[in-house]
C-alpha cells in the first residue's frame, strides 16, 4: 500500500489504526515525509508511533523523504524518541530485518 505522510500522520490517529494498517499489509511505502521541527511534534509523534508498530509487526517499509532519517527531525521535545525510531528505521533496512515474517 502506498500512503503519503500526511494522510498518515496529519490528522488524530489511534495506535490501533497503525496496528490495523500493520494487520492487513506487509509492505507500506510512505512518501512526502518533511523535515520536522517542533512546530509538528504532533505529526512527529504520530509517525514514530507509526513507526513503532511497523517495527514490531515486521512491516516492510519504504519512504521518500526530505533528509535521511538521522536528519528528519530538529525539534528538542521528542529528540531521545525520534532517536529510536532513526535506529528502528535504520534496522528495518538490514537483510535481518527484510527477511522476517510479517507478524500481521
Amino acid at each position: 500500500i502506498w500512503c503519503d505522510f500526511n494522510a498518515l500522520c496529519g490528522p488524530p490517529r489511534w495506535q490501533n489504526d497503525y496496528l490495523e494498517l500493520a494487520r492487513c499489509h506487509h509492505t507500506v511505502f510512505i512518501s512526502d515525509i518533511p523535515r520536522l521541527d517542533g512546530t509538528w511534534d504532533d505529526r512527529s509523534r504520530r509517525f514514530i508511533n507509526l513507526i513503532d508498530v511497523f517495527y514490531d509487526r515486521k512491516v516492510k517499509v519504504v519512504i521518500s523523504a526530505d533528509a535521511e532519517p538521522d536528519q528528519l527531525y530538529s525539534g528538542v521535545r521528542l529528540a531521545f524518541e525520534f532517536q529510536r525510531t532513526v535506529s528502528r528505521l535504520k534496522e528495518m533496512q538490514s537483510t535481518a530485518y527484510l527477511e522476517a515474517p510479517h507478524k500481521g
